[in-house]
């Protein structure tokens, strides 16, 4: 009778569990929406613009960096940079640098900081993040250029190309293979591994996803999609890999995890990329992750630490081939 009554305790306590997980979703789901719809991301007009800048500092405020971690700002030749660092002993032999989302058009370090704060959290790694320059006033190949200028400050500072990740969400990871494909047309070393997160890999919207799962995702349009290829790369063949990664020679490439959600549009960027590197001989992993939107993994709730934990576990396995 007691052991009876010890499992429906337990089974209770797991089911409201669930369901305050549950609430949780439903409230972050309707704050996506109400930051979407009072920033017309579908507009490059400055002042639309700077409400949209604005609501992704909101959005960075509500999933507030993890605690045991410091924040370092710095100026990386006169780009605005940060290290997370985790104030417990780490490894200090690897990095990795974070390239922030936002669609070139927003974005910045506090944007980047629960991300940032995440990855070095579960990985013990340091974290480069930099605040990239934005479109409109700073089309492609702006962002590029700022990438490779943080990827030499890390090799200025001693690392090996083999000693650092290189992670990005959205945007960000597009900016993360662009830096990979652009490093291999330079000769250079490429990065130890690639950490994708929603990854945004074709910029002609040809994937089935645009149109499939539309009234699921609850931040991103395909018209807000062609207003921000428009203002960072207006005028430029957009099947160049240099813009849409997807198109690329990816032999070569380092061991790739990419993670995405079943309710965002962009979850065929992720599939048709996993496509092409396992066709390149590219050790890949995707992860879909069921019920989840755009990057999920910056928000506090359990399937994002889920999401993080399985990003450390696929670092520690490619450190011990």
């Amino acid at each position: 009778m007691k052991r009876t009554m010890l499992f429906s305790k337990s089974d209770r306590a797991r089911s409201e569990s669930r369901r305050a997980e549950q609430r949780r979703l439903t409230g972050m789901m309707k704050a996506l929406k109400a930051i979407h719809t009072a920033t017309s991301p579908e507009s490059m007009d400055p002042e639309d613009l700077e409400r949209q800048r604005k609501g992704q500092e909101v959005l960075g405020r509500l999933a507030a960096p993890m605690a045991g971690m410091s924040w370092e700002p710095f100026s990386l030749s006169g780009m605005n940079a940060a290290w997370v660092r985790p104030n417990r002993g780490h490894d200090r032999r690897h990095a990795i640098l974070y390239c922030h989302g936002g669609g070139y058009t927003s974005g910045n370090l506090g944007y980047s900081r629960p991300i940032a704060s995440k990855l070095a959290a579960v990985t013990g790694y340091e974290v480069l993040s930099f605040e990239y320059r934005l479109a409109p006033e700073h089309p492609y190949p702006a962002a590029v250029e700022d990438a490779i200028r943080a990827w030499d400050h890390l090799m200025y500072l001693g690392y090996g190309a083999r000693d650092i990740v290189v992670a990005g969400d959205s945007a960000g990871g597009n900016l993360a293979l662009v830096l990979t494909h652009r490093l291999k047309a330079m000769g250079r070393r490429l990065p130890a591994s690639l950490i994708l997160m929603s990854p945004w890999t074709d910029m002609t919207a040809s994937g089935r996803s645009y149109q499939e799962r539309a009234e699921l995702d609850p931040s991103l349009t395909l018209e807000y999609i062609q207003a921000v290829r428009g203002a960072y790369a207006r005028g430029e063949d957009w099947t160049s890999p240099y813009l849409s990664p997807l198109f690329g020679d990816f032999s070569g490439f380092p061991p790739v995890l990419i993670q995405a959600g079943t309710h965002e549009i962009l979850l065929s960027d992720s599939v048709r990329l996993r496509d092409r590197l396992v066709a390149a001989g590219i050790p890949c992993r995707l992860e879909v992750w069921n019920g989840m939107w755009h990057v999920f993994q910056m928000f506090p709730i359990k399937r994002a630490n889920e999401a993080m934990e399985s990003i450390g576990r696929f670092l520690l396995e490619q450190l011990s081939i």
